[in-house]
């Protein structure tokens, strides 16, 4: 298990109560853990297409056959 943070916050009760709608949490703060896990994979995400095609790749359209091969 990560270590855990511990904050007081506040937070718009109406937006918070949607959060745990529409994800489909059991509790607030598993909503607004959902919430954080999405942020930080859409800016992962977000980098990721930032830097496509700009990273020279060695492997040719045989090899990368051939590793789905082995998968």
């Amino acid at each position: 298990m990560n270590a855990v943070a511990r904050l007081n916050v506040e937070l718009d009760a109406g937006l918070l109560g949607e959060a745990v709608a529409l994800s489909g949490a059991r509790s607030k703060r598993e909503a607004i853990e959902t919430a954080l896990r999405e942020l930080v994979r859409r800016r992962r995400l977000a980098g990721l297409v930032e830097r496509a095609g700009t990273v020279p790749l060695a492997w040719s359209l045989d090899d990368l056959l051939e590793m789905r091969e082995q998968e």
